[in-house]
């Protein structure tokens, strides 16, 4: 009896065939595949659950004028595209906040790497300046747009100064950390077999330093922005914070939101292209086994 149990239930379940590379591969990228579609089709039903609840919301029980909703939202944001603002085409709005969020985003993150990465080095002179950075960091960051407005003018240059001031301290404190963090034996190691400071600088600080480097400039565009911004919010003639600005000024709610959306989505379209470059820059880092979080 128990004899022709087992004779069933080995012919029920024939052993598996040895799987060639090809096809082990082939089932890796179809589950990663898998995994993804997943992923996109759990992340849509979230936004169309929140899109839709707030719709809702806003039809029936709040009032739109205050708290607008999705649909005029989108009418916002089409108009903008297709017939431009009381402040021209939408295209020079975008270019004029994303030029100053560039510009002070290139200055302020190469001042705070040098900056940071020689003082990261230097005890003493750390020491010595490190109550007037820390001053200079907690002075709020409005009163020195309104400051760069005074003395710029409402151009260009008062908003760059004010992105310098946001990215600059941003990747500072990252970059000095990252020079601290070098292992001490192995510049004794490369002072031994002759290397200078110059060369122990560029050869062994700043590669230690990059991943904390990278790693700032996530934050540093998004400062970047901000920093445009406000500088727009407290005065300019153009860009996307005049839009908002004019928006809160005319009780148009739904301009408000159109304009975060257009912010976001470019500070998504930065965010990917800075960890693109990271991916390529540090090719030479082992890769890390992650703990299977997407934050």
């Amino acid at each position: 009896m128990s004899h022709n149990v087992l004779e069933k239930g080995s012919a029920a379940s024939p052993v598996p065939e040895n799987e060639t590379e090809e096809q082990i591969l082939t089932r890796v990228r179809t589950n990663a595949r898998r995994a993804r579609i997943r992923t996109w089709g759990l992340r849509l039903a979230l936004v169309a659950l929140w899109l839709g609840s707030w719709e809702l919301t806003a039809t029936l029980w709040i009032d739109p004028f205050f708290y607008s909703k999705p649909s005029l939202i989108w009418d916002r944001i089409v108009e903008w595209f297709s017939e431009g603002t009381q402040f021209g085409s939408i295209w020079l709005q975008i270019f004029t906040t994303v030029e100053e969020a560039v510009l002070g985003f290139l200055i302020g993150a190469v001042a705070g790497v040098v900056l940071g990465t020689l003082l990261g080095r230097s005890r003493y002179w750390a020491d010595v300046l490190a109550p007037f950075i820390k001053a200079l960091n907690a002075v709020p960051r409005i009163v020195l747009a309104a400051l760069f407005i005074i003395w710029f003018g409402l151009g260009l240059s008062s908003k760059v100064a004010t992105v310098v001031v946001l990215v600059f301290f941003a990747v500072f404190f990252n970059a000095f950390t990252g020079a601290r963090e070098v292992d001490g034996n192995v510049i004794n190691n490369a002072r031994i077999l002759g290397a200078g400071k110059r060369q122990v600088l560029t050869a062994i600080v700043l590669p230690s330093a990059t991943t904390w480097i990278l790693s700032s400039l996530h934050t540093a565009f998004g400062f970047a922005l901000i920093g445009a911004v406000v500088g727009e919010y407290a005065g300019a003639s153009k860009g996307l914070g005049l839009l908002i600005s004019n928006a809160q000024g005319t009780f148009d709610s739904a301009g408000i939101y159109a304009g975060m959306i257009i912010i976001t989505v470019i500070a998504l379209l930065a965010e990917w292209a800075i960890g693109f470059a990271e991916s390529k820059l540090l090719k030479w880092r082992p890769s890390q086994a992650t703990s299977g979080h997407g934050i």
